[in-house]
């Protein structure tokens, strides 16, 4: 009871009180340790999970990708990827929308993170789409949604968040989560194909561009290119782990805009630092946050409660899956997904393990459907981005938009539970 009654204040506090998800589950966490365990004990705790946490060497692989990402961002590859996708999606009707989705999965792979991709994509499509009158609504939903694929594309703030707390391999979770970023990815452009058919008027064609045009343009993509296979390629081969592919990504980030792009300034630099820095403070302070809570949860053993209860229920695991995935879905539309994510992996993931299902798997299919909380409304955070970058889109015609998507969130998820090979083919193949 005092375990339900934590999450309840939990959820209250930030969804009322507004405040910031990591101090709130440690804030609750701290005082639930208070209430079972005692002052003395939860302040122990409390130190002790401090510095496990903010010492963890692995935990560096966090602001050394984000730093990948802006480093990226503030050099100019997102306007190259833009534009080699443009020129050879452009012409056809929806194609600039469909380009837009292909940049963003390309920018997503050297990101890792659905916010900046969304504001990243905003400056630059936006303007493109609306000098060839595409309606509103496709426009922005179609940047909302494939900004998410930041989320599922490694590498993932997500994923590692995820491995961290469970104790599982970042690298195969990044290559579990491959297959099914370019799923979803192929089912966004295939949406916006299915749009086009039922409103031609929402996405005429651009400019058809020449063979030359599309060959001279494909450059673009190679620093792309050369930076995702370097971080997974090491990977793959085990030259590195996961924390030293972080630092070998932003390396070879920086040697990339310093050498071929030549296009970062020195204030880009500062500024991709400072991004980086506040990105991953935030992160960091979350799974401190959450760490702190889950103790407290495992002390008050709802976790274990919970595996029993529905050990007990005579239902198909399947069924099982489908309930964890429809309460995330549900609890991302009214709170931050990633938040809701760290503070029900302590009950979800043990259950999960008790039915049998691969740790990587769950972790990819709960990967996906926390891609959904971001763009569903209230609190879908993209939304709030595209909206805020295009002051003259509504909120509401963003949603508009978003909703045409949804079926391909749904699909995912469906064809990763039906065909798990989907994640596990990759991840079987690293050493």
């Amino acid at each position: 009871m005092i375990g339900l009654l934590g999450i309840v204040i939990l959820l209250g506090v930030m969804i009322l009180l507004q405040m910031p998800v990591g101090f709130a589950m440690a804030l609750v966490g701290f005082l639930g340790l208070w209430y079972v365990t005692g002052i003395q004990s939860a302040l122990s705790t409390i130190g002790t999970e401090t510095w496990s946490i903010f010492s963890s060497y692995g935990l560096t692989v966090i602001p050394l990708f984000i730093l990948m990402g802006t480093v990226c961002f503030y050099s100019g590859v997102n306007k190259s990827l833009y534009e080699t996708a443009y020129k050879w999606f452009g012409r056809t009707r929806g194609g600039i929308a469909m380009a837009t989705i292909m940049a963003c999965a390309g920018f997503s792979a050297i990101c890792g993170s659905n916010n900046a991709t969304a504001a990243t994509m905003s400056t630059v499509a936006l303007p493109e789409m609306k000098k060839y009158h595409y309606h509103n609504a496709l426009s922005s939903g179609s940047i909302a949604c494939g900004s998410t694929l930041g989320v599922v594309i490694p590498p993932s703030v997500v994923l590692i968040v995820y491995g961290i707390q469970t104790g599982q391999s970042i690298g195969k979770l990044f290559w579990g989560s491959t297959l099914p970023g370019i799923l979803m990815a192929t089912l966004f452009a295939l949406t916006v194909y299915f749009i086009c058919l039922r409103h031609p008027e929402w996405g005429p064609g651009g400019p058809k561009a020449s063979l030359l045009e599309k060959i001279k343009a494909t450059p673009g993509m190679t620093e792309m290119v050369i930076l995702f296979g370097l971080v997974m390629g090491g990977l793959y081969t085990g030259a590195y782990t996961p924390t030293e592919a972080g630092a070998a990504g932003a390396f070879f980030a920086l040697l990339i805009a310093g050498t071929i792009r030549r296009k970062l300034t020195w204030k880009g630099l500062v500024s991709s630092f400072t991004d980086a820095l506040r990105v991953a403070c935030m992160v960091i302070v979350i799974v401190w946050g959450a760490v702190i809570f889950g103790r407290f949860l495992t002390i008050s053993r709802l976790p274990f409660l919970a595996v029993d209860f529905v050990s007990a229920l005579q239902i198909p695991p399947f069924m099982i899956i489908v309930c964890i995935l429809l309460i995330y879905a549900i609890a991302g539309m009214v709170m931050d997904a990633l938040g809701f994510l760290l503070i029900s992996i302590p009950i979800f993931f043990p259950m999960a393990m008790k039915l049998g299902y691969d740790p990587v798997w769950f972790g990819c299919l709960l990967t996906v459907v926390t891609t959904l909380g971001a763009v569903t409304p209230p609190v879908g955070i993209c939304a709030y981005v595209v909206s805020g970058m295009a002051p003259d889109i509504p909120l509401a015609t963003v949603f508009k938009g978003i909703m045409w998507f949804i079926p391909a969130y749904v699909v995912t998820m469906g064809m990763i539970i039906l065909f798990p090979q989907i994640v596990l083919f990759l991840p079987s193949l690293v050493r």
